[in-house]
């Protein structure tokens, strides 16, 4: 079964700062920016800006499930936010998304989103030329195929295992070249 996303999920303009962020250790409000999300499109907490921001709305806060959608850019995928933040805003020019549906588990549709189909979806209307430009509009209208909730979770835990199984490679490829080093090394210095 297919559905547009707009019957699953609101789609939300990050909050627009008027000026440069001031960094303020002591600030109420964590902002989520583009940097802040991983390239296997999850949440780095550990470098948000703090701000003190007095005048933020219930609904422009950010709740654990949301997704952060970069809209700009090469990269037009989603982001899953599976953390619980005190107090947090998404900024522009990313958009949140969150699930408004039981029919669809916030990780299923990350997941979703990011595949290479529904991705050419995307940039098949996207704007602008010299920066792409996904608008919320066309988020809304991406269709989005919708299993039964027991296959959502096993294509996500298949998914986790895949991204884990990636890092532990590229991990071991790494050690595996300091070691190759580090012989050939000791062998060139004994060979004197």
């Amino acid at each position: 079964m297919k559905v547009k996303l707009k019957n699953l999920a609101s789609v939300q303009m990050g909050h627009s700062f008027r000026s440069r962020l001031e960094p303020d250790s002591h600030g109420n409000i964590s902002v989520i920016q583009m940097k802040d999300l991983t390239e296997d499109n999850r949440l780095d907490d550990r470098a948000l800006v703090k701000i003190d921001m007095k005048d933020l709305k219930k609904h422009h806060k950010v709740k654990k499930d949301d997704l952060a959608f970069r809209s700009r850019g090469l990269n037009n995928t989603a982001a899953l936010i599976d953390l619980h933040l005190e107090a947090a805003v998404i900024a522009a020019p990313l958009l949140r998304i969150r699930v408004e549906n039981d029919s669809v588990l916030p990780a299923y549709l990350c997941w979703f989103i990011n595949q290479p189909s529904s991705q050419s979806a995307l940039l098949s209307k996207a704007t602008g030329t010299a920066v792409r430009m996904i608008g919320k509009p066309v988020l809304e209208e991406l269709e989005v195929i919708l299993p039964k909730l027991e296959v959502q979770q096993k294509i996500i835990t298949i998914n986790r295992l895949s991204i884990d199984e990636q890092k532990i490679m590229n991990e071991l490829t790494e050690k595996k070249g300091v070691l190759t080093e580090a012989i050939l090394m000791k062998l060139a210095m004994n060979t004197q």
